[in-house]
Formats: structure tokens, sequence, C-alpha cells
């Protein structure tokens, strides 16, 4: 059941699938699509989940559930996963970009691995006020208030000491 993601309560459970470059116009029409088409049937045990989604700066997919509603159980978390997968396959690009970390700088994400963090710190590339998007929010509240924050506010900010 999908309904509009501003209408997701504050405790909704979340996942944010973060692609590797910005996507096209077109591409985000695909994803919206396919994402819609899946979320509209989407399913746990035989019950209807109450999901949403957007696509945030063309570049993040962020797929939610009410599961207060009813819970999202296993089967369906891995059904979501083979939606990600599908979107990568026609889309030619990754969702998974586990070992980046995205930043919001002039305007545009730019990627950075995380082993290379502390040197871009020490390089003034990264600064305590340059915005980091914080990809391991488990729910809209957090979506709402950390996603994106001040590197100074995360983790990072031991690489600024």
């Amino acid at each position: 059941m999908l309904i509009p993601f501003e209408e997701m309560p504050n405790n909704a459970r979340l996942w944010i699938y973060q692609a590797e470059r910005k996507l096209s116009k077109e591409q985000v029409q695909i994803v919206e699509t396919k994402t819609e088409e899946f979320l509209t049937q989407w399913r746990a045990h035989g019950q209807d989940l109450k999901s949403s989604f957007q696509v945030e700066y063309d570049q993040f997919l962020v797929i939610t559930v009410d599961e207060s509603f009813s819970q999202a159980s296993g089967c369906s978390i891995d059904a979501s996963v083979h939606l990600i997968k599908a979107l990568e396959s026609a889309l030619n690009i990754s969702f998974m970009t586990t070992s980046q970390v995205a930043f919001l700088q002039n305007d545009k994400i730019n990627l950075y691995p995380f082993n290379q963090l502390k040197a871009q710190a020490r390089e003034k590339v990264i600064t305590p006020d340059t915005l980091v998007f914080d990809n391991t929010v488990q729910n809209i509240a957090e979506f709402k208030s950390r996603w994106l924050q001040e590197s100074s506010a995360t983790w990072l900010n031991r690489y600024f000491q």
C-alpha cells in the first residue's frame, strides 16, 4: 500500500540506497516508476505493507515502511533488495556504495571512500561545517533530524581535532 512520503509517521522504518553517481532525469523516472510498482504490491506474510519512497538529490532512493500497520519480514526486506538489484541492472549503476561517504559541497554530491576521509579532512577538502549524509538513519524522525548535518556533529569530528 503506497502512501505519500510526508504522511509516514516519524517511527516508520527507513532504508537509504545511495547511487554511485547522480541519476539523469530519465533514470530518476525509471527509479520512481519501478519503485512505485513494487511498493504498490509489497507484502509481508500476505499483509500489505504501508510504504512510501522518494528520490533525494537525484542520487538517493529512500524507502520507508510503517511497521505499526504491519511489520516487514525478512522475506519482504529481501524482496526490496531484489528491487534495488533490478534497478542497478536496468540503469547500470550501483545503489550499494556503502564504502563511500556522501557530502554536499557547493550544491553537489561528492563521494569519498572511507579510507580517504582522514586525508580529506587534513587537506581541508572536508571541514567541520561540510554537510555529510548519514545513511544509517533508521526511521523518519532520524531522517528529518540528522540525515544531512555538519561533519563536526558526526563521527567525522575526530578528524578535525
